[in-house]
């Protein structure tokens, strides 16, 4: 399975970086560095994942491509 895009980007409202899965609706997460966002996205999407099984609900495919992908 190709694997889901990840954005990551600072907030000033946060002060702290925020990753998210597009794809994945509602995962996200912070972290003081880009590096902490990432894993702690990569720990969301992991049981975002676990827990959209459970529960028997569909998984997306990984969709999303970024504008700057589509043009190239």
């Amino acid at each position: 399975m190709k694997d889901y895009h990840i954005n990551i980007f600072y907030s000033d409202d946060d002060e702290g970086y925020i990753a998210d899965i597009p794809d994945l609706k509602n995962c996200s997460a912070f972290g003081t560095t880009p590096n902490e966002a990432l894993q702690q996205v990569l720990i969301a999407q992991k049981l975002w994942l676990e827990e959209a099984r459970n529960a028997n609900v569909d998984i997306p495919s990984p969709q999303y491509r970024p504008v700057i992908y589509q043009v190239a």
